[in-house]
């Protein structure tokens, strides 16, 4: 699907050419009859390459009908990433067939953004469609040495964050607490990670009761998926906590109408987890990383659980239901825990579909991080920067902790509603025992993001740049 080449091996349907603008280069590419009938065609059509503008000819070159496409990205010196991923996105979502790619400024030569762009064009949820997609786009991107290893990296990143898109797209009838954990099995022999699930049983015994109480009204009991990539000899343990609400109804403080379609992806945290270790795994890299995903369904019935109701947690405190549908941070503070006191991680990433909030504050491009450690938070950000994907700090002020005390429990699951992001992640705080601690609030950035290369639906936001961070602490 996308391939790291020197130079061109075969017949192409399409071949690509980016430029700046007013730096249209010919020479040596085709012959003087056709550089000629080109810049003819340019002149008539105004083509300079101003961002985002095509130049799209099919000309007769030794003997064969080659179709040149000239894709302009603006001035040199306004060029950013985004504006890459937003000409190369619109510009190609219509081709299909076997394209080249090349350019005379190495700038302008950005495989692994390419190669992202690729597999989001690519990317479709087919498998309910009685007429499925066939062809794909096929790119050979022509580099002056080939780099296989960057080659398979750019492939398997892109293949992971398609299962993450999958999971997450998947409608709640298809994914439950229990096919979800059969299909991370699945993936764990196919990907070469080991996999523990433990069910409702194992759960009480280990005293994980908000996670068994949140899915307690669901048919399909709660699930928690273990999984182990162990290939250091280092102690650094890097946990992945993923939320993994295969459908949240809100409980009994049910959700309006028009919240419930999109909340099959509330699992999004754990696509996203589910896939780096995938990623991880496959790619072989010398680290420990263990991923953890509290998957349970939010439900109704007549043994859900209830406002004012009082349940111990695996640490021990006690928390007040104030709103069951502030259930994700439930199941992560039980996660959190068995990180921290069973699996003995060094540092942790929790990711999850958690306030409505983040998305007011940042909309739709950018992930809110909280953390308290300053230097695990410098490194993330460092690495979000190289993977593209926007992050953006948000405070963990000792105030948002009085939002949340209880007056007959521990802790209540809910504060006041101006700041609710904060004491949110003030939760979620309360259960990593002083580790070193990122938390991701996707909840604005997993699903139908307005960022103009990304297609509707699932976004798998947070795949690429776990996976370098992880990568970052250690090596191939």
């Amino acid at each position: 699907m996308f391939n790291i080449l020197t130079k061109m091996d075969k017949e192409y349907d399409y071949k690509l050419y980016l430029i700046y603008e007013g730096e249209l280069n010919l020479d040596s590419k085709f012959s003087e009859k056709n550089i000629e009938f080109i810049k003819k065609v340019a002149l008539k059509q105004k083509f300079t390459g101003k961002k985002s503008e095509v130049l799209k000819i099919s000309i007769d070159e030794n003997e064969k009908i080659v179709t040149p496409i000239f894709i302009g990205f603006g001035k040199k010196e306004e060029f950013n990433e985004d504006i890459y991923r937003e000409v190369i996105f619109e510009t190609l979502s219509s081709i299909k067939g076997k394209v080249s790619v090349e350019s005379d400024d190495k700038t302008l030569l950005l495989p692994e953004v390419f190669g992202e762009i690729v597999y989001n064009i690519n990317y479709s949820l087919d498998c309910f469609k009685e007429k499925k997609e066939s062809e794909k786009l096929s790119v050979d991107f022509i580099l002056e040495s080939e780099n296989k290893e960057l080659e398979r990296e750019i492939n398997l990143i892109g293949a992971t964050t398609d299962i993450a898109r999958d999971l997450v797209n998947l409608p709640a009838n298809i994914i439950n607490p229990t096919t979800l954990s059969e299909r991370v099995v699945e993936l764990g022999k196919e990907y070469g990670f080991e996999v523990e699930v433990l069910d409702e049983s194992e759960l009480i015994k280990l005293g994980m009761n908000l996670l068994v109480e949140v899915g307690k009204a669901s048919e399909t009991k709660s699930k928690f998926i273990v999984m182990r990539y162990l290939n250091s000899d280092t102690d650094r343990k890097i946990a992945l906590v993923g939320k993994g609400l295969t459908y949240d109804t809100g409980g009994l403080c049910i959700k309006p109408d028009d919240s419930m379609f999109e909340m099959k992806s509330d699992m999004a945290g754990a696509g996203t987890v589910i896939a780096t270790m995938c990623a991880v795994a496959k790619m072989g890299l010398k680290t420990n990383l263990i991923s953890l995903v509290p998957a349970c369904e939010n439900a109704v019935g007549g043994n859900a659980y209830r406002p004012s109701d009082i349940i111990k947690s695996m640490s021990g405190k006690t928390v007040e239901i104030i709103n069951t549908d502030a259930e994700g941070r439930l199941a992560l503070a039980d996660a959190l825990t068995y990180a921290v006191q069973k699996e003995k991680a060094t540092e942790i990433i929790d990711v999850a579909t958690l306030t409505g909030a983040i998305l007011v504050a940042l909309g739709t491009f950018a992930t809110g991080v909280f953390s308290n450690s300053d230097k695990m938070y410098e490194e993330f950000e460092k690495v979000s920067l190289k993977s593209g994907e926007k992050i953006w700090r948000m405070p963990l002020f000792e105030q948002y902790r009085s939002q949340i005390v209880s007056e007959i429990a521990d802790i209540k699951n809910i504060g006041v509603r101006m700041g609710g992001v904060g004491s949110s992640a003030k939760f979620l705080e309360e259960f990593v025992e002083k580790t070193p601690w990122i938390h991701l609030d996707i909840a604005g950035t997993a699903y139908d993001s307005s960022i103009k290369w990304l297609k509707k639906g699932a976004t798998g936001v947070m795949v690429k740049t776990l996976y370098n961070y992880v990568k970052s602490k250690g090596t191939l």
